[in-house]
């Protein structure tokens, strides 16, 4: 069937890599969860009966436990995001709907210390493109809180289109909160989004170097 096409499957682009999560990355999983706590607090889905955070190591076998079973129905594809071959977050696609819809939804973190250095932009464009063009998908959502500009900047870089604003749409940090709709469908992308985001990359990379070179003998 359609639905299963494409996983488990791993995913690189340079130092970046996407991978299925394994029961046996616990250690690196609760390492950078504990170290991140306070980063990631404010943004990621909680359940309202039960602790606000938690990294031990019953909520993770039951985390990967169910991933892995959403991964074998279809509706879900969750990776460990890596950096030159570390652990360095997550990223799933979940909520994934076949039929006439062929939508998911994406969610992402990353280790703070590592933030800022194009990691989860590229890790997202490639697993839009494998849900695009490999898994058969029409249709991606990010939802984002307003107050969280980081996470709208990836989204935003890579050429997502706000849709509007969601009323109270998840429980987060103790309450229920707004979140900013942001897609793509395949049309948006008849190229692959990895190739454009490669391409702004570089010219944003272009745009730093001649703003860092200057003119020596001007000092302004």
């Amino acid at each position: 069937m359609d639905r299963f096409r494409g996983w488990p499957v791993t995913l690189t682009e340079g130092p970046v890599g996407l991978r299925p999560l394994r029961l046996r990355d616990v250690r690196e999983w609760r390492d950078v969860r504990l170290r991140n706590a306070d980063w990631l607090r404010p943004w990621e889905p909680s359940n309202p009966e039960t602790p606000l955070f938690r990294t031990g190591l019953g909520p993770y076998i039951s985390m990967v436990a169910t991933l892995r079973r959403e991964a074998r129905q279809g509706i879900a594809l969750p990776w460990v995001v890596t950096y030159e071959g570390a652990f360095a977050g997550q990223l799933t696609v979940g909520a994934i709907v076949w039929g006439s819809a062929r939508s998911g939804q994406v969610g992402y973190w990353i280790d703070g210390a590592l933030a800022g250095r194009g990691i989860i932009p590229t890790a997202l464009a490639m697993a839009v493109d494998h849900c695009f063009f490999t898994v058969g998908l029409h249709r991606i959502e990010a939802n984002i809180r307003p107050e969280n500009h980081a996470s709208r900047r990836v989204v935003e870089k890579l050429g997502f289109r706000e849709e509007g604003i969601r009323r109270r749409q998840l429980h987060i940090d103790g309450a229920w909160r707004d979140h900013i709709c942001y897609a793509l469908t395949v049309e948006d992308v008849p190229g692959g989004l990895l190739p454009r985001w490669r391409r702004t990359r570089e010219a944003l990379a272009a745009q730093k170097s001649r703003q860092g070179t200057g003119n020596p003998g001007n000092p302004g």
